[in-house]
């Protein structure tokens, strides 16, 4: 793909329009964003940095137009917040300190954790959804901060899956009303890239030609999930990103034992 540089950036645009479509519905954009980043020849972890701090835009578009429900959640967002921001950091700085050539050993089975966790997406959302939204998660604030904080390391440091996660754990800590939890995710998201792409560009982790292509076409997809994620189905959106996990683990796996 990187023998057709126009092909490639290309190719990232819509990557990013598909990404940022999916994080706003549900999640597991990353799961076709970074596999493309990696496919067009770049190095793993610079693949990563710029794919964090591409979606952002998109993150931020979509919490922009969930503002409604966010609104009605003040209080939870006051130790939420912080919780992304520690996180975001904490990641972004784990991520800078791991050596390129053991990351990219890393890459195949995140990757494959990912695509899993969106598999299960269905189930956690079930198992989180049965029980009373405000009482519980004032009484489990600590525990949703702490559960918070180690889901935005994980952000920072890779990212794929982390919505899933989000949305999974706020529904097991009380909040039991979708549209909330994906308002919530999709600003805490913006928070823990944003604050993780801080460290990357300070690092000159970035490839910017491929953030732009990626962020401009997150941030359109943001703002079309956004649009019609109270009425759009995600599970053809998650099928297809199942599909492309599990095919991207497949190829850098067999890359590795070549």
């Amino acid at each position: 793909m990187h023998d057709l540089p126009g092909f490639d950036y290309l190719a990232i645009f819509l990557g990013g329009i598909c990404a940022g479509v999916m994080n706003a519905v549900a999640g597991g954009g990353t799961l076709v964003s970074f596999p493309i980043l990696l496919w067009a020849g770049r190095d793993p972890i610079i693949a990563n940095a710029t794919n964090a701090l591409a979606l952002w835009p998109g993150s931020l578009a979509s919490a922009w137009g969930f503002r409604r429900e966010i609104a009605t959640l003040p209080r939870l967002l006051w130790f939420l917040v912080p919780a992304a921001v520690l996180g975001g950091l904490a990641g972004g700085w784990l991520l800078l300190v791991t050596p390129s050539k053991l990351f990219s050993s890393f890459v195949p089975y995140l990757i494959l954790f990912a695509t899993a966790l969106l598999g299960a997406k269905s189930l956690l959302a079930r198992l989180g959804g049965s029980k009373p939204a405000q009482s519980h998660t004032s009484r489990h604030a600590g525990l949703l901060f702490a559960s918070q904080l180690v889901v935005s390391v994980y952000g920072g440091y890779f990212g794929a899956g982390m919505g899933i996660l989000m949305l999974a754990t706020l529904g097991l800590y009380g909040l039991s009303d979708f549209h909330q939890r994906n308002a919530i995710k999709n600003l805490l998201a913006a928070t823990t890239n944003g604050l993780a792409g801080i460290f990357f560009i300070c690092a000159g982790a970035v490839r910017w030609d491929d953030a732009l292509a990626l962020g401009a076409g997150s941030a359109a997809g943001g703002l079309l999930g956004a649009a019609v994620g109270r009425r759009l189905s995600s599970r053809t959106l998650e099928s297809a990103a199942i599909v492309v996990g599990v095919l991207a683990t497949v190829v850098l796996l067999m890359r590795r034992h070549k």
